[in-house]
C-alpha cells in the first residue's frame, strides 16, 4: 500500500488526483496527488502530525503567483478555506488577518476600521499567506513595513509565532520562510489612525490605477520578474522586443504572451500550456541575459512536474 492508502483521518476534503489548473489565476497546470482542504485549524495540525514525514507538502493560496508545471504536484497540496480567512480590528490601529484572507479585503477592513497604512494590499493580488512568503507589496509599500507578528505551523504541526525580524524580509522574500517550509495561519498588522472616508479614496486610487496600467481581467499571475536592482523588468521585457508576441512550444496554439498593457504580466490568452506560459518566461530572460547582461529572477512561483 502507498503513503495515499496510510493518510491521516480528517474532517475537511482529502481529493485525490485533483486538477489544479482550476485553482489559479493562470487556469493551467496537471493534478495534486492529494490536494487536502482542512476543515479548521485543528483539522490541519492533526493531519500533518499524522502525515508521514517523507510525503512533501505545499501549499497552494488563492493562485495569484503561481504556476503548477502540466504534470502535476508530488505528494500534498494544502489549500486553506474560510476557517483560515478571517479579518478582524484589534486596538492601537492593529488588525488580525487570516492566511487565506485576500490582500484586498485586509485592505478594505482597515480602511473601514480607520487604520491607515495598509492601503497599499489593494492593489496586490492574492492572499496573506502568499503576502507573507514573499514579502509582498506595491507602490512603494511591502508587507515588512506593516506587519507586527507571523503565525504558522511547522510541517510536523508546530505552532510557531514569529516577529517581523524573525522573518528576515528583504525584496519579495522572506528568508525565513524559503530557509524552512512554513504553512502561514495569519499575521498581525500595524497602521495608523485615519479617516475611512479619506482611506477609501486612496484604495480607490489605487483601484484606477491598476485598470489602467495592469491586465487585472485576463489569465495572468501578476509580475511574471522581480525588478533587478536599478532596472524595471517591463523595459527590460519590452526592450527585447517581446510585448504582446504570442509564444508556443506545446504546439496547441500560441496562447502564452507577454501583456501589450504591462510587459512584465505573462498572460494566459486562453490556449496556453504551463509549458508555454514557462517557456515563454525562459525565453525572455534567455534573450534579456544575452542582449542586456542581465538576469531576470521568477517573481512567479512555478512547482510540480513536467508535463
Amino acid at each position: 500500500m502507498s503513503w495515499r492508502g496510510r493518510l491521516p483521518a480528517v474532517r475537511g476534503k482529502l481529493l485525490f488526483d485533483e486538477p489544479l489548473g482550476p485553482f489559479t489565476w493562470f487556469r493551467v497546470g496537471g493534478p495534486a496527488d492529494i490536494l487536502f482542504l482542512p476543515q479548521d485549524e485543528e483539522d490541519l495540525v492533526a493531519f500533518l502530525k499524522g502525515l508521514e514525514a517523507s510525503v512533501p507538502v505545499t501549499l497552494l493560496g488563492v493562485g495569484s503567483n503561481t504556476l503548477i508545471r502540466d504534470g502535476g504536484v508530488d505528494g500534498v497540496v494544502i489549500r486553506l478555506g474560510k476557517a483560515f480567512a478571517a479579518v478582524e480590528a484589534r486596538e492601537g490601529s492593529r488588525i488580525f488577518a487570516g492566511a487565506a484572507a485576500l490582500d484586498a479585503t485586509l485592505a478594505r477592513e482597515a480602511g473601514k476600521a480607520g487604520i491607515a497604512g495598509l492601503e497599499f494590499y489593494r492593489g496586490v493580488p492574492g492572499s496573506i499567506g502568499g503576502a507573507l512568503v514573499m514579502n509582498a507589496g506595491c507602490y512603494g509599500s511591502e508587507t515588512k513595513d506593516v506587519l507586527v507578528e507571523a503565525y504558522a505551523l511547522r510541517r510536523d504541526g508546530e505552532r510557531l509565532k514569529l516577529s517581523n525580524a524573525q522573518l528576515d524580509f528583504s525584496y519579495r522574500k522572506s528568508a525565513r520562510a524559503a530557509a524552512e517550509p512554513l504553512i502561514f495561519l495569519g499575521g498581525l498588522f500595524e497602521g495608523g489612525p485615519g479617516d475611512p472616508a479619506a482611506i477609501g479614496a486612496r484604495m480607490d486610487e489605487i483601484t484606477a490605477r491598476r485598470e489602467q496600467t495592469q491586465p487585472i481581467r485576463e489569465k495572468t499571475g501578476g509580475s511574471t520578474f522581480k525588478n533587478p536592482p536599478g532596472h524595471s523588468s517591463w523595459k527590460l521585457v519590452d526592450q527585447a522586443g517581446w510585448r504582446g508576441k504570442p509564444f508556443s512550444v506545446s504546439g496547441k496554439g500560441e496562447g502564452a504572451m507577454f501583456s501589450p498593457l504591462h510587459a512584465n504580466f505573462l498572460i494566459n490568452t486562453g490556449e496556453a500550456t504551463a509549458a508555454d506560459l514557462e517557456g515563454l518566461g525562459e525565453a525572455v530572460r534567455a534573450d534579456v541575459r544575452a542582449r542586456a547582461g542581465i538576469e531576470l529572477e521568477w517573481e512567479i512561483r512555478r512547482i510540480g512536474r513536467p508535463g
